[in-house]
């Protein structure tokens, strides 16, 4: 069963970001804290996520560039601080 799920893993369709992270499935728990799992899986309201799911009209950040956690963390203008 774990080959199997390793199997899925490895050649699913969803979840890229994180596999090119943690390409082996493991029973052990990761820890990661939540702002990094926020961050990696781009599951927070972020426009570009919310435009996804039809929940706001534009994928873009108030500053011009896409809404992706990336662009907050490296790009956008008003997060400079953060940087």
């Amino acid at each position: 069963m774990f080959e199997e799920w390793q199997t899925s893993w490895k050649n699913g369709d969803t979840g890229r970001v994180i596999n090119n992270i943690m390409p082996s499935v493991s029973l052990r728990p990761s820890y990661w804290v939540r702002e990094d799992v926020i961050f990696f899986s781009q599951h927070a309201p972020f426009p570009a996520y919310l435009k996804r799911f039809h929940l706001s009209d534009s994928d873009y950040c108030s500053c011009g560039g896409i809404g992706t956690a990336l662009n907050y963390a490296t790009e956008c203008i008003y997060t400079v601080s953060s940087h």
